[in-house]
């Protein structure tokens, strides 16, 4: 595994509960701010495998970015079941969700 694709699992891996963080906050805090098509790849390749809690990771504008419904209605669910509020669009409020991890853990 690259040294970067392992950082983005740890960092999504030590997304608390009832919190978010988006592609690109991801891959700047891995080292690459401007990887979070980085990001979006190492999801979808790596979620299962490391049982990554892939529904706390959203994108620039808080919105769920999935656009096949069975998958944006799965994400709502898990995020909602976390206490993070979903409107109707698709949206998190990132000022009051989004997770800040320390620098250097």
């Amino acid at each position: 595994m690259q040294p970067f694709t392992r950082e983005v699992v740890e960092i999504i891996k030590r997304i608390p509960e009832g919190r978010v963080m988006t592609y690109g906050q991801v891959a700047a805090a891995a080292g690459s701010p401007r990887g979070a098509r980085q990001v979006v790849r190492i999801l979808h390749t790596q979620t299962r495998a490391h049982r990554l809690p892939w529904h706390r990771v959203v994108n620039s504008k808080g919105e769920i970015a999935i656009q096949e419904d069975e998958g944006r209605m799965k994400q709502t669910m898990y995020l909602e079941s976390e206490g993070v509020e979903v409107d109707a669009d698709g949206r998190i409020d990132l000022a009051l969700y989004r997770h800040e991890p320390e620098p250097g853990i």
